[in-house]
């Protein structure tokens, strides 16, 4: 019997999927080829399901063969290693980003010796409206709590922006860019205690405990569905950050972030020098320990940063102290430097990379913030944190606003500074 090969997400099962599924079952054995999470991640949302997940939902519909996964957004690869006799899709491809994939495909099953079956588009159907729904609705914490790991498995690089309020969490949520190599997009949001505490007017110390960080942090949690990384500062005590990681993996926080500084909070990139003091490895080491005994799940994640090269010391010791969180079970490092030009991390994540070809390192390029994303991916970072753009970029906005208003006693001068309000309200689901 000849053999059909079908492409697929599968992340929405709607009639049009059940449609050409039976069209393609009329022509041959159907070979469905699902579009793994990294196929689908350079130009969609990661898919809600895991692919496992839709392998389990593909096997189980009535007329497909087998399936088989699609490692890229394009049919070529799988075409040219199964070499089916046809292979189907809705006419809808003949305009937009897969228009060039159509002309690629006509041309390699032609040298195939092999068929292009186009049937129409169901009417009425619509994947993106159908996914934009779900988004609208939520998420649950299980769901997000999951998907950073998925994400870094997904993508060479996953893209975090600060966010401070459900408002900032909302663009982060949906803003995007269409470019040549595809959409994109943020992956998640980095809980910033600087940013919380700066956007309330309030100092940026660690004497904030956990539940009044989560009273405000609920606010993104209730309008977003993307992962978040959570800013725990050093952690405090072990004894202490035990709840913490069962409190945040509850709330399905992905992963919290703890530095090994050790004594009264002094911030990182404040611009007079500051002494800083390091905890000893031992020690720290011990809570990281105490934290990934602490965690239910397999998911949440306990990254260590290293804040070595801020207190002035080599890069030989922070990839020291790195080897050692490592060994006591942390799931990631982060790297902070002060230094614009970012040699120091590139050398750091270089000899780390040597070391350990898969624990995530995460970036936070505000001070060398001239060093682009294509160049920490060949450094071997698979995080980059927008530390602070979002509350940074609001409040010189805000202030010119305020200066208009009082220099013209009116409002009017202000508002090609502001944006319609139905704008704003339209981000908000269930508005319109």
């Amino acid at each position: 019997m000849k053999t059909v090969y079908l492409g697929l997400t599968a992340d929405i099962i709607h009639p049009g999927i059940i449609n050409i599924v039976r069209e393609a079952s009329l022509h041959g054995e159907v070979l469905a080829g699902l579009l793994t999470d990294k196929a689908i991640a350079k130009y969609k949302r990661l898919p809600y399901l895991s692919y496992e997940q839709r392998k389990v939902v593909v096997e189980n519909l009535k007329g497909i063969s087998r399936v088989v996964p699609q490692e890229d957004w394009s049919y070529i690869p799988n075409l040219r290693a199964y070499k089916p006799d046809y292979i189907i899709h809705g006419d809808d491809w003949k305009s937009g980003i897969l228009s060039k994939e159509r002309e690629d495909v006509y041309r390699v099953m032609a040298e195939l010796g092999g068929e292009v079956i186009e049937i129409p588009y169901t009417q009425g159907i619509n994947s993106t409206a159908f996914a934009e729904s779900i988004r609208s609705i939520g998420t649950t914490p299980d769901l997000r709590l999951k998907s950073l790991r998925r994400l870094i498995e997904a993508k060479p690089l996953v893209r975090i922006m600060e966010a401070h309020s459900g408002l900032s969490g909302l663009i982060v949520e949906n803003a995007e860019v269409l470019k040549e190599d595809g959409i994109h997009r943020f992956d998640g949001m980095w809980s910033s205690s600087l940013t919380d505490s700066t956007s309330k007017g309030k100092p940026d110390i660690e004497a904030v405990d956990i539940t009044t960080r989560l009273q405000d942090l609920t606010q993104i949690l209730e309008c977003t569905t993307k992962p978040i990384i959570y800013d725990g500062d050093t952690g405090g005590i072990a004894e202490h950050f035990v709840f913490t990681v069962r409190t945040l993996e509850r709330n399905g926080i992905s992963a919290v972030i703890i530095e090994d500084k050790t004594g009264l909070k002094k911030n990182s990139l404040f611009g007079t020098e500051v002494q800083q003091d390091l905890a000893p490895v031992e020690e720290f080491s011990e809570k990281i320990q105490a934290g990934k005994r602490a965690q239910v799940t397999r998911d949440f994640m306990i990254i260590a940063r290293l804040e070595s090269l801020i207190a002035g010391r080599t890069v030989d010791e922070a990839l020291e102290r790195a080897l050692a969180y490592v060994a006591s079970g942390a799931d990631g490092v982060m790297i902070h430097s002060k230094e614009k030009s970012g040699e120091d991390i590139k050398e750091f994540c270089q000899r780390f990379r040597k070391e350990y070809a898969k624990i995530p390192i995460v970036a936070v390029p505000t001070t060398y913030n001239g060093v682009s994303e294509t160049e920490l991916i060949a450094w071997g970072v698979n995080i980059v944190i927008y530390a602070n753009h979002m509350l940074r970029s609001s409040y010189p906005a805000m202030l010119k606003a305020a200066r208009i208003i009082l220099q013209h006693e009116r409002s009017l001068e202000a508002d090609e500074l502001c944006m319609p309000i139905k704008e704003i309200l339209e981000l908000i689901p269930g508005t319109k």
